[in-house]
């Protein structure tokens, strides 16, 4: 498998879950589109691309099931969530209940809003080692309070590289009256998605890295009761459209003038690729060596793991704690010298080596991970 993608094989690639790796037959799409573009642009960008994007986004929303009308691509979540909070309207006082496991991006999006309006960013803290579902939901809901405007939550963590219980969540959200957001950037291809049972007010994830699209490609889900609400974040030629479409809320968030869709029209073919390979067997095998592995790699850094290693809280994802004073330079290490892409990730609840696994990935590739620490435990003190 690892043949099919386009990773320096000289390189152990341990970390596809910051911006995904794209396989040669995909890659090659996205420069057809590219090339269809070039060939006549003029033609492509006012005739022809409205027509491809409708075809691209009837694919996504058979694959994340909800309609292609609810929907818009963006290059990333972080611009999705900007478009969002653009439009919340937020008060003096108004809070914004989220977790301690939020995106680092999405964090300082937030504090700039707050800081501009007067509303509150709740990092309500939900601690490890997670013991239950049962208990981060309990936890979570601590950080509720009758200021509560909107709930902001990942679906999947990135540094912690936990499954959130989103739909409880949602579903609590509802009875309560609250806005919903959610950040599903780790989500499509990696763990099922079906927006319609979910039922978030906003749903933003992205095709580039589990999906295994070009980089550039994510969507942001609006539920239609906040469609004509939600300003664009680029005001152009959908606003007062000359020839208006049969959606506002569509022409104001895609026609954007002249721009490079290429990526997101890449969507049919990411999906057959997914199919056609078996990617639910390839995922299953993937997440079943992070099962296998995890306890064993906070046992070679005399750590524990920081939730159940099971299916419900870990996906092709985990998070390895571990103690060192210096994460940039050992980082750097693993990569100059072991030739070994993997992040080691810093927040609020410590630092963490955070393996993230994919088709192209083997047990070979976790031993020479192994190898390396071991090496480095020994001739170094960069692992207390």
């Amino acid at each position: 498998m690892r043949s099919q993608f386009l990773l320096n094989p000289e390189i152990t690639f341990l970390n596809h879950g910051s911006f995904g790796a794209c396989p040669k037959p995909i890659f090659d799409n996205y420069q057809y589109w590219q090339a269809e573009l070039e060939n006549e642009p003029v033609q492509f960008i006012q005739k022809k691309s409205a027509g491809y994007l409708k075809n691209a986004k009837e694919a996504l929303g058979e694959y994340i099931h909800c309609s292609a009308d609810d929907f818009f691509f963006t290059p990333n979540p972080t611009i999705a969530i900007n478009t969002i909070m653009h439009s919340l309207r937020l008060q003096p006082g108004d809070e914004i209940l989220a977790t301690n496991h939020e995106y680092g991006a999405m964090d300082r999006t937030w504090n700039f809003f707050c800081k501009k309006t007067g509303a509150v960013y709740v990092k309500q803290n939900i601690p490890l080692p997670i013991i239950s579902k049962e208990q981060m939901l309990e936890d979570f809901w601590k950080g509720y309070s009758n200021k509560t405007k909107a709930i902001f939550l990942n679906h999947i963590s990135s540094a912690t590289a936990l499954v959130f219980p989103v739909k409880e969540i949602c579903d609590k959200a509802k009875e309560l009256e609250l806005i919903t957001i959610v950040d599903g950037a780790h989500v499509p291809g990696h763990i099922d998605l079906d927006i319609m049972k979910l039922d978030p007010d906003f749903y933003t994830g992205t095709l580039h890295k589990w999906m295994l699209a070009p980089k550039g490609s994510s969507f942001l889900y609006v539920k239609k009761t906040f469609q004509q609400d939600l300003d664009p974040l680029v005001v152009s030629w959908g606003y007062e459209a000359d020839v208006p479409g049969e959606s506002q809320f569509l022409d104001y968030h895609e026609y954007q003038g002249t721009r490079d869709i290429s990526a997101f029209l890449t969507t049919a073919e990411a999906i057959r690729f997914l199919k056609v390979n078996n990617w639910t067997a390839e995922s299953a095998r993937c997440k079943k060596m992070i099962l296998d592995y995890y306890v064993s790699f906070c046992q070679l850094v005399d750590t524990v793991p920081i939730c159940p290693v099971t299916s419900e809280f870990l996906g092709q994802m985990c998070s390895i704690p571990i103690q060192t004073k210096e994460p940039s330079v050992l980082k750097e290490l693993l990569f100059q010298k072991y030739k070994i892409e993997i992040p080691v990730m810093q927040c609020d609840h410590g630092i963490f080596l955070r393996i993230s696994l994919n088709a192209y990935n083997s047990e070979k590739d976790l031993e020479i991970l192994r190898s390396a620490l071991l090496d480095i435990k020994s001739t170094t003190d960069l692992i207390a």
